[in-house]
């Protein structure tokens, strides 16, 4: 066949800040790379192009999102393509560095690229030339992806293994297409900038890693980028290596009345308000935790709670309730026990109490101290002048070093509403909410931003 630029349909998860690729091979097939579970989009792609999912492949052992591979595999037949040395327990073709898979006129060739994990496999998409290259979790738009996903004693030893394989992609043609999954927005990269997509032409003069001297510059630079990232990162690639569990039919999202929600939460579960930061702060269930549903709802979910307890949802009439259960179910959060049927209101009417937490617009708030719950490259880039820091991540455990009767701040409202949720927990009491950012405080205040570490 002859490769146009529509043959290649982009699937970008903006909120896990990850694109999953789908392949046009022109016969009616096609090849996914780094499919996700939740395949709805793919399926839509795929259907709009008439097509069938004949083989998906994956670059690596996936931390921050459960492979779609699996399901594809039952759902239709297709053959799963993967690095032989990630052991996957489940049917597969294994790959090994030079191996080549006839896509029936194109052609797919594994390239080993150790670094972000030790398996990985970059995938060359070629015809009569090299068409492009899906890099995974290797070499990402201005950057590469993190290394210390198996531990701070392997960090460095990945970062060297991550320096031979971007020079060994460097060496492709200049025009060559770089296709990686990682992104902006993904907490497997260290930072980078919007783009999702480029050539190796374009990294050559752009990216800071490969014009780093030596590999010595290169492994500091890489590890300096290198922040926090979700607990839950620290499951889900095993959860891959056996296989996620196969979904069949619709997931089920149960009513539950507000009796049976106090009885699970008596059993130790959680409830989840899922509602705009606004509305939790109106009026909640106490104790609950506020996770407003946005693209961020599953980092969040997967950051701050337990994915072994059920879970209550609490939402709007006008939530998108399949998106909540899609969110949940690609990182492995499966114990949705169900959704409080008539919200609040039902939870008023059964004589129980509600909290409230002030939300706050920059004039408004008063002279209290300044949490700040975003993260460390965020805070260092600018701050409020003698502003507490500590990333909402960290925030459970850390509740005690929180200043009391404090002004939550992050970017814009939603996770220092999850903050002060966190806190409300932890026994902290007159907490109020930033509607807003540092920069919109700071100019009520008539003071500027300050710049690096806390202070």
């Amino acid at each position: 066949m002859g490769f146009a630029d529509d043959h290649l349909i982009p699937l970008v998860d903006e909120g896990l800040g990850n694109s999953a690729y789908l392949v046009d091979l022109g016969d009616g097939r096609s090849l996914s790379v780094d499919a996700a579970r939740d395949l709805r989009g793919l399926r839509a792609a795929a259907e709009r192009r008439g097509l069938t999912v004949a083989y998906a492949a994956d670059t690596h052992l996936h931390a921050d999102f459960l492979s779609g591979a699996v399901q594809l595999a039952h759902d239709q037949d297709a053959t799963v393509l993967a690095s032989a040395a990630g052991h996957r327990a489940f049917p597969h073709r294994g790959l090994a560095d030079g191996d080549e898979v006839d896509l029936g006129g194109l052609t797919l060739r594994a390239l080993a690229t150790p670094g972000h994990t030790d398996e990985h496999l970059s995938f060359l998409l070629l015809d009569d030339r090299v068409l492009g290259v899906f890099t995974g979790g290797s070499l990402i738009v201005d950057s590469a992806a993190r290394t210390d996903l198996l531990g701070a004693e392997r960090t460095e030893e990945l970062a060297r293994a991550q320096y031979g394989s971007l020079r060994r992609l460097a060496a492709l043609p200049d025009e060559v297409a770089v296709w990686p999954t990682h992104g902006a927005g993904s907490f497997c990269s260290a930072p980078s900038g919007s783009r999702r997509t480029s050539t190796i032409g374009a990294q050559k003069q752009s990216n800071p890693l490969l014009a780093a001297d030596d590999e010595n510059t290169f492994v500091r630079r890489l590890m300096s980028q290198l922040g926090s990232y979700p607990d839950y990162f620290d499951r889900l690639a095993e959860v891959n290596r056996r296989g996620p569990r196969v979904l069949t039919g619709e997931i089920p999202l149960p009513v539950l009345d507000p009796r049976q929600v106090k009885s699970l939460l008596a059993e130790g579960g959680y409830v989840v308000d899922a509602r705009p930061a606004a509305v939790y702060a109106a009026g909640h269930i106490p104790g609950s935790v506020s996770i407003p549903l946005r693209g961020q709802f599953a980092t969040w979910l997967g950051w701050l709670l337990p994915d072994t307890v059920p879970l209550v949802l609490v939402t709007d009439d006008d939530q998108d309730l399949a998106e909540i259960v899609w969110q949940a179910y690609k990182i492995g959060y499966e114990h949705l026990a169900g959704r409080l049927t008539g919200g609040l209101s039902a939870w008023l009417a059964d004589g129980n109490q509600q909290a409230v937490t002030a939300f706050v617009t920059s004039d408004r708030a008063e002279d209290r101290p300044y949490l700040d719950v975003r993260q460390e490259a965020e805070f260092t880039a600018g701050h409020v002048p003698g502003a507490v820091h500590i990333e909402l991540g960290d925030l459970a455990a850390r509740a005690v070093d929180a200043p009391e009767r404090p002004v939550v701040a992050c970017g814009h409202g939603e996770r220092a509403m999850t903050a002060a949720s966190l806190l409300e927990r932890a026994g902290h009491t007159d907490i109020a909410v930033l509607d807003g950012g540092p920069a919109d405080y700071a100019a009520a205040h008539g003071r500027r931003l300050a710049e690096g570490g806390a202070g």
